[in-house]
């Protein structure tokens, strides 16, 4: 089983109005909620692509029930720890351009933390753990570090795309990839990346610190996999982007999809950014229609290795 592990999950309502006046009332032409967060987006493409997850984290509240709701109606399994505070709802204001307002998140106690540990250790050696965003100031700091130190005992696959100062504290514990963006990359090295050769130069440090294969996206210009053996790059169509939220978490459930279905490191790649970029053409996350329209324009070309 593939679990994905939201932390601060969300309802994500999106208002679209004309001529937003700040002082004065204004009418929303089209309003939109969905189930937001990390994890769920990543559970949420796996099941585009048919791969079952079950989705793990924290839920309170009517927002919590909404969102549990929303992903059972999605035939996605959700076993949150319910905690005493409503989730969170982060609005989404667009008016031509787009103002968002997220909100802080319910309250998470020590012992419906340890509950969710003690979910993720009855994992075993043929499961899949995926860990993804920021941790709220109530979820202990090295929350990332304690997840993996347990998948590491179960023997289950870690996956981790979070920022800097979490996914170093996972390395060590040998994740199968770290999914960090080329922004994210230079802050983690404190350096400036200006081609490719830059991009395998630093991921293989990355290996070398523990994590058994790297992609790092690229934006516009596609992404780059590099694991001890090979470094391989995809290159995907150009378009216009209507929404980049919720695309580094497509590509991490499409590689994931990708590996668990048995295809190639190659053509589990190649899934992986097709999935991005389709949600990145989109309002909402990609669609099944739009990753296979997507996948035949990814060209995969070889940096180095096999």
């Amino acid at each position: 089983m593939i679990y994905t592990v939201t932390f601060n999950p969300s309802i994500d309502y999106i208002m679209f109005t004309d001529d937003f006046k700040i002082d004065g009332l204004n009418r929303a032409k089209q309003t939109y909620k969905f189930a937001g967060g990390k994890g769920i987006n990543v559970s949420r493409v796996l099941k585009t692509l048919d791969v079952d997850s079950t989705a793990l984290g924290f839920a309170g509240g009517f927002p919590g029930k909404f969102i549990s709701q929303t992903l059972i109606d999605s035939h996605i399994q959700a076993q949150f720890i319910e905690v005493d505070e409503d989730t969170r709802i982060n609005v989404k204001l667009k008016t031509g351009q787009e103002t968002e307002i997220n909100a802080p998140g319910p309250n998470v106690t020590a012992k419906q933390f340890e509950d969710l540990l003690n979910q993720i250790s009855n994992t075993t050696e043929s499961d899949v753990v995926i860990v993804a965003g920021s941790v709220p100031t109530s979820i202990p700091s090295d929350a990332y570090a304690q997840i993996a130190k347990i998948t590491q005992q179960t023997g289950a696959q870690l996956v981790v795309d979070a920022e800097k100062e979490l996914v170093e504290t996972v390395l060590p514990y040998h994740p199968l990839f770290i999914k960090p963006n080329k922004d994210e990359l230079e802050v983690m090295f404190n350096t400036t990346i200006t081609n490719d050769l830059d991009v395998v130069k630093y991921g293989r440090q990355i290996l070398q610190q523990g994590a058994k294969s790297v992609i790092v996206s690229l934006g516009g210009d596609g992404a780059i996999y590099i694991d001890s053996k090979q470094s391989i790059k995809a290159v995907n169509p150009k378009g216009k982007v209507i929404n980049t939220v919720g695309s580094g978490d497509s590509t991490v459930a499409g590689m994931v999809a990708g590996l668990s279905q048995g295809l190639s490191i190659e053509q589990a790649f190649q899934q992986a950014v097709a999935c991005g970029t389709a949600t990145a053409f989109n309002d909402d996350l990609a669609t099944r229609d739009d990753i296979e329209k997507i996948k035949s324009q990814v060209t995969i070309s070889v940096l180095d290795g096999e």
